[in-house]
Order: C-alpha cells, then structure tokens, then sequence
C-alpha cells in the first residue's frame, strides 16, 4: 500500500477478536453487513480463505438499478489478526482486529481507486464497516 494514499476507516466491536474475525470473513456473515446504507444489499459472498484463495462478494441496489461484484485475492490471512485482499485491479485493502478492552478494535487501511473522490471512498467504507459493526453487535444481543 501506498502510505500517503492510502485511506483508513476503523470501528470498534464488542466481541473477541475470534468473533470479529469470523463475522468479517465468513459468507454468510458478508451479506449480512456488506453494504452501506439500506437501499443496498449483499445477496451473495463466496470466500476461500486462504492466501491466494478468491473473494467475491456481489452488491446490489435493493430496487435492482445497479450491481457489482467486488473481487480480489487473498495476499494475507492471520486470523484472527489480519486479513489482506488484493482487488481485482490491484489495490489492496488490509484489515486488522487489535483487542481493545472486552471488545475489538477492527481497522481497514485501503488504496483508493482514482474515480471517486477520497471523501466518497471514506464515508462509504466506513458506512460498510459501520453495517458491519451493527451487524456484531446484533450478533451479540442474541447470544446473551
């Protein structure tokens, strides 16, 4: 990554950093959160966790307007501490899970693309990693 390019998005998450992990990386935890507002959906993620394993997970606008899939390979897989995604064009996109107190510290460091401008990439990662967030934290509500 480019440090000077590079954007940084964080959240905190009250859960270890194994589950963290775990609802970060597994499928059926990714369309849950993988979106950042609600006219937004995920309706399909596939993972082969491994490095050099593929990622894809498929974002829809809920009315059907618009799709994409975001792609890329794993360069790194550290559980539960780190995971690295290599996009499809080459930025990359490095996330941390550093316990912090009783919960987790979870930070996303990622090379920008050039279309967006680097406010719009921000909020929108953050957003994502916002749902996500409300994602652990309703996870956590059901197992207490």
């Amino acid at each position: 990554m480019t440090e000077d390019r590079s954007i940084t998005v964080t959240t905190r998450v009250e859960a270890i950093p194994q589950e963290a992990w775990t609802a970060f990386t597994s499928p059926g935890a990714i369309t849950q959160w993988n979106f950042a507002s609600p006219d937004w959906h995920c309706p399909s993620a596939d993972v082969d966790l491994r490095v050099g394993g593929r990622h894809t997970a498929r974002m829809e606008a809920r009315d059907g307007s618009m799709g994409f899939d975001l792609t890329g390979t794993y360069d790194e897989v550290d559980p539960p501490h780190a995971v690295t995604l290599v996009l499809d064009d080459g930025r990359r996109a490095r996330t941390t899970f550093e316990p912090d107190g009783e919960g987790t510290r979870v930070t996303t460091v990622f090379d920008p693309e050039n279309t967006h401008s680097r406010e719009m990439q921000h909020d929108g990662w953050q957003a994502i990693l916002d749902s996500y967030a409300a994602y652990v934290s309703r996870q956590q509500e059901t197992l207490s």
